[in-house]
């Protein structure tokens, strides 16, 4: 009889322990959606109501080649 509690008690701490977790990662993905959508408006934003803040020139960043050594 003493066994079957135990795992009753233990069954039941995994239960919680896996809700707990689903519940923090739904919080996580829930948190990423929102950064990622707040993302997209502000660079919508950016690019439809302030054209100073785009660059002046085309050319990329970085020369497209290494230099050779």
């Amino acid at each position: 009889m003493y066994e079957y509690e135990l795992h009753q008690i233990r069954s039941a701490e995994l239960l919680r322990r896996a809700a707990d977790e689903r519940l923090a990662r739904e919080a996580v993905r829930g948190r990423r959606a929102a950064r990622r959508e707040a993302a997209e408006r502000a660079a919508h934003d950016r690019t439809t109501t302030n054209p100073e803040s785009e660059p002046h020139t085309h050319r990329p960043r970085r020369p497209r080649f290494p230099r050779a050594a």
